[in-house]
């Protein structure tokens, strides 16, 4: 029971990687929040709080914490998890799409970030887990708004990391690489081919396994972790 009686909260966690976090960190004992766009009825185990959030929506932010803080007193880890893709180029890419992109992927997490930080800090401890790319380190062609809000994700985490060390808050983000999810199973095929092509284990991963490397960085077992990029990728980014 690696996150016994720890209280988190975990975006985006309806479907794909933010599902698999919710049940895998559940199953360490923790007292699971877990915010999605869409909440149905029965998705989570027993004992899991779902919980309605637009991560691009400040009020909304405002209000889950606060309902958390009342329940419970405290919050002891936040996954930044939401996010949104969108294949725009550069030449080719929309005003509306890269400014929906930023919204979910980028300010999402400040906004959970700023959340949250005041009652870690208040607690002197806290676990920050936000949720990147291997596209956040590397790039391929067009998904400009995806690359540029994945890769300002790593400087906010690596910010938030010296800023509060402090106080006793560990900040870090976690790469996937490509994995099996909803997302990934809706777009063209041809670039799940390809991406897999150019992972070196030949295979999609699971959810779970990017829960796995979450699990660690919510856990007292990273105590000493803090400003990290765990790449979780079947290789792709040591080519």
């Amino acid at each position: 029971m690696r996150l016994q009686g720890k209280v988190v909260l975990v975006t985006g966690a309806s479907r794909g990687i933010g599902l698999g976090i919710v049940q895998r960190f559940h199953e360490e004992g923790a007292i699971v929040y877990a915010g999605s766009t869409s909440n149905p009825a029965g998705l989570y185990p027993a004992g899991v709080t779902g919980l309605a959030l637009d991560v691009a929506d400040e009020g909304q932010w405002k209000t889950v914490i606060a309902r958390m803080i009342a329940e419970q007193g405290r919050i002891d880890g936040l996954v930044n998890n939401a996010g949104i893709a969108v294949y725009d180029g550069v030449a080719d890419g929309s005003t509306e799409n890269w400014r929906r992109v930023l919204a979910v992927n980028q300010d999402g997490v400040f906004f959970g970030m700023r959340e949250v930080i005041p009652h870690m800090q208040a607690a002197k401890s806290g676990s920050i887990i936000n949720i990147s790319s291997i596209w956040g380190k590397g790039a391929v062609g067009g998904a400009h708004a995806y690359h540029a809000s994945k890769g300002a994700v790593v400087m906010m985490t690596k910010n938030a990391a010296i800023t509060h060390v402090k106080d006793g808050i560990r900040v870090n983000s976690v790469h996937p690489g490509f994995i099996d999810t909803p997302l990934t199973q809706a777009q063209d095929p041809a670039i799940n081919q390809f991406v897999i092509g150019m992972t070196p284990m030949g295979r999609a991963g699971t959810p779970r396994e990017v829960a796995n490397g979450c699990l660690f960085l919510a856990s007292d077992e990273a105590s000493f972790v803090t400003g990290a990029e765990l790449v979780i990728d079947g290789g792709y980014l040591a080519q």
